[in-house]
């Protein structure tokens, strides 16, 4: 099973996949982001993903993009990809999941992972590590949005379904509560997939 996982910066996806590869130690995870920045270093010296979008002429980009998805469609077994349904750039958002790109991957399923704004706002102030620009509730609300309806026009190209895990309104009882509420949603996922093909 193919799962791409989508969510703004700072949503605690790594959080996520740690814990999932806890339950499913066999289970691929592969970071979209990363695997293009290994490429990007090669051809254009870019130190960090975040100088990615900035730096690298668009056609240049698509090109890495499509490099990064034939790599990982290459890849057997189960496998998450963690990425973006879209990437905000200088005056608008670019598609992360674009035609060309979601039909290498061919994945079964996108996970779309949104949260309140603010909880958002807070994790990126904890990672010291990237260089995000500093967003309002109202630009971080507006990306998600934006990544809902990137999400489903990748599911349309790609045949894939679309799940929305939501924690809009739903504040954690206690640390990572929601990171591993959506790792036993993807751990359940894959595991139903496994049950099916036996």
């Amino acid at each position: 099973m193919k799962i791409v996982l989508v969510a703004l910066p700072g949503s605690g996806k790594t959080t996520i996949m740690n814990f999932v590869k806890q339950k499913l130690p066999d289970v691929q995870i592969v970071n979209y982001g990363d695997v293009m920045l290994e490429i990007a270093k090669k051809r254009f010296g870019i130190q960090h993903r975040d100088e990615m979008r900035k730096k690298i002429p668009i056609d240049e980009y698509r090109k890495v993009q499509e490099e990064a998805a034939e790599y990982i469609a290459s890849l057997a077994g189960d496998v998450i990809i963690d990425t973006h349904a879209s990437i905000k750039i200088s005056g608008g958002y670019y598609p992360g999941l674009p035609d060309r790109v979601i039909t290498k991957l061919k994945p079964d399923v996108i996970l779309l992972i949104e949260y309140d704004p603010k909880d958002i706002i807070e994790r990126r102030k904890k990672d010291p590590e990237r260089f995000r620009d500093v967003e309002t509730e109202e630009e971080v609300e507006m990306h998600q949005l934006a990544n809902r309806y990137y999400a489903f026009a990748a599911a349309n190209a790609g045949e894939s379904a679309v799940h929305i895990l939501s924690f809009r309104g739903k504040p954690q009882s206690r640390p990572f509560e929601h990171a591993e509420i959506a790792a036993e949603y993807i751990v359940n996922l894959i595991l139903r997939a496994r049950q099916q093909k036996s």
